[in-house]
């Protein structure tokens, strides 16, 4: 028998009395492993079906690693990149996914199983989930709710002590408003040592808007295929530097109209971008004043108000001026990729590697 079976947070299976758990919802497509070829091409053509629970923050913006940009491109059938940090960590999740449950249950006496698979509502097909565990009942042993199981760094602690952040807090609503629901879980382990769960009541104005908004989005995007306008995501920017593959010498016609709309905008706001900027070291050096050569912390009423402590990057150059011989006696030796040679000798290959870059003249057209 495999190990982790010896484990009691080891899955035991969905009873098959639960795969119909959700009121209001149908199973489209039973679990599988995805690791499968053919069902992770049947999972993928499910999901390009429908909107998800954890598409709904990319959809509203509210998702700063992946925006509806990455959505729409995942629904038409294209790759779409994926930091190797965050992949791996979401990896780690799927991995660590029947401890959480078990952590769960263990503090809440409340009995967490797997799901039968991926559900679709019943009057909204496109609206579709796969929900991470059921909460049953622990007297009769029937489905209460949905839970939604997360890994977190240690850095978001915070974010889970008084409630869920609104990218979890939207997938349980969607959960909910999916299978129908009036309550779910979303449960947190974070930093790998601290559980955080939260009771989630249903809120059918918000689940509302969620279905006219997702909605509306799915007809736009995904039926009709237009393109979500452009949003001021840093993982969107990634995303367009990665999607399209071009010559250098492709070229293609703008309006003059359209081009001067858009780069008088983009001019006007680095301006004020600058400006603003400005602002804040100004004000940020009147609290380094404050603190000048007499404190590292400042205070107020005995609470932190902020600190200026040397602990910001670390400068070798400065390293090795001031202190030669130590400088010396700390130097390593590691190997790198050599840039230059790749691109002389592959030059395919390196610009197949090498992300898109946005350059506009500062000349006028």
């Amino acid at each position: 028998m495999p190990e982790q079976a010896t484990q009691p947070w080891a899955p035991q299976g969905t009873p098959p009395d639960l795969a119909y758990g959700a009121p209001t919802a149908r199973l489209i497509l039973p679990a599988g492993d995805l690791d499968d070829p053919e069902y992770k091409a049947r999972w993928d053509e499910v999901r390009r079906g429908g909107i998800g629970g954890s598409e709904v923050a990319k959809i509203l913006g509210l998702n700063k690693y992946a925006g509806s940009r990455h959505v729409f491109e995942e629904k038409h059938g294209r790759s779409v990149p994926m930091d190797a940090q965050l992949s791996e960590y979401a990896e780690v999740g799927q991995e660590i996914e029947n401890f959480i449950s078990y952590m769960f249950t263990k503090r809440t006496g409340i009995p967490a199983v797997p799901t039968p698979g991926t559900l679709a509502n019943i009057d909204r097909p496109w609206m579709r989930s796969n929900v991470d565990r059921y909460a049953l009942d622990p007297e009769t042993g029937a489905v209460d709710a949905p839970v939604e199981l997360k890994n977190r760094s240690a850095y978001q602690l915070g974010d889970w002590e008084d409630g869920v952040p609104d990218a979890p807090a939207l997938q349980v609503h969607w959960n909910m408003a999916v299978g129908g629901w009036s309550y779910g879980w979303a449960v947190a382990l974070v930093g790998g040592n601290t559980l955080r769960f939260h009771r989630i009541e249903r809120d059918q104005e918000l689940i509302d808007t969620l279905i006219d908004v997702c909605g509306k989005w799915f007809e736009r995007h995904v039926i009709r295929g237009y393109p979500p306008p452009a949003d001021g995501l840093e993982a969107t920017k990634e995303l367009l530097g990665q999607l399209w593959r071009v010559k250098p010498t492709d070229v293609v016609e703008v309006s003059r109209t359209k081009a001067e709309k858009l780069r008088k905008r983009r001019a006007a706001l680095i301006a004020q971008i600058e400006e603003l900027g400005e602002q804040k070291t100004a004000v940020e050096n009147e609290m380094r004043l404050i603190c000048g050569g007499k404190a590292s912390v400042a205070e107020v009423e005995g609470k932190k108000a902020w600190s200026y402590v040397a602990n910001g990057t670390f400068s070798p150059k400065r390293f090795e001026e001031h202190y030669p011989v130590i400088a010396s006696l700390c130097r390593t030796t590691k190997e790198v990729l050599d840039l230059d040679l790749i691109k002389e000798k592959y030059p395919t290959e390196y610009a197949d590697c090498c992300a898109r870059v946005l350059r506009v003249p500062k000349k006028e057209l």
